[in-house]
């Protein structure tokens, strides 16, 4: 059909000509759609705002040839505008935005949609610190896309746990028989709180000090990027708990 609706996360935007602009988003059904919203740079344009980074819409599209066309666009979840005023939750919204753009479209799947959908509720609710949203958000992502990483037995031999060296090139924990030299050693609490962010299990997320949510997050944007194979590039700006830049 060359109509078609979906619910969509707006990725990112860019401007194309005076008025229009190029829409990127994550749908629900049709992975990531790549679209032309006419108009939505005028002052009149009755859903210009509805297609800005970090919203959740209903959107009906016209398929074309490179670019589909944005017919219609009815607000879902309205987070920009919570996430925007908050330095610390827009980095980490922004990261979030950018490793979902950074998958592949075979990779981009209902289960990726809902999982960054959930996490900008979050961030928009305050729900918890944003650089653990962001930590977990990445932690489940790449698990979606095949990449989990393995906090219990050894990542290249599958020795059973526990092992307390971490090497993100090697998929994640790994026994002191297949540990390159020098790889460094993390602490029992620090694991465990990797594990919860994997799992969701926030009461134990809350309850981190800000030493362990600080090394989790050192380990998980190394183990991220690794395997995105690109930097993301908004993880530089974003703020974790001890109130400095990763």
């Amino acid at each position: 059909m060359p109509t078609y609706r979906d619910e969509a996360v707006i990725l990112r935007t860019h401007k194309l000509g005076e008025a229009d602009r190029i829409v990127i988003m994550l749908s629900r059904r049709h992975g990531k759609i790549r679209a032309v919203a006419k108009g939505v740079r005028r002052t009149s344009s009755k859903f210009g705002s509805r297609l800005e980074p970090f919203m959740v819409a209903d959107v009906q599209l016209y398929q074309g040839r490179s670019l589909d066309i944005v017919q219609q666009a009815e607000s879902l979840g309205a987070y920009g505008s919570e996430i925007a005023v908050h330095y610390d939750r827009y980095t980490a919204a922004s990261a979030m935005v950018e490793t979902a753009d950074r998958l592949s479209d075979s990779e981009a799947t209902s289960d990726q949609y809902l999982l960054l959908v959930g996490g900008l509720r979050a961030l928009s609710r305050g729900e918890h610190v944003p650089r653990s949203i962001l930590d977990s958000y990445l932690l489940r992502v790449m698990a979606l896309s095949g990449w989990a990483p393995s906090f219990d037995d050894c990542a290249r031999c599958g020795t059973p746990g526990p092992h307390t060296t971490f090497v993100a090139q090697l998929g994640g924990v790994v026994c002191s028989q297949c540990a390159p030299a020098g790889s460094p050693r993390v602490a029992e609490k620090t694991l465990e709180l990797l594990r919860s962010l994997l799992r969701g299990d926030w009461d134990a997320v809350d309850a981190a000090s800000v030493a362990e949510t600080s090394a989790a997050s050192g380990l998980v944007g190394a183990y991220a990027q690794w395997h995105l194979e690109r930097g993301i590039r908004s993880l530089a700006h974003v703020i974790d708990q001890s109130g400095e830049a990763r």
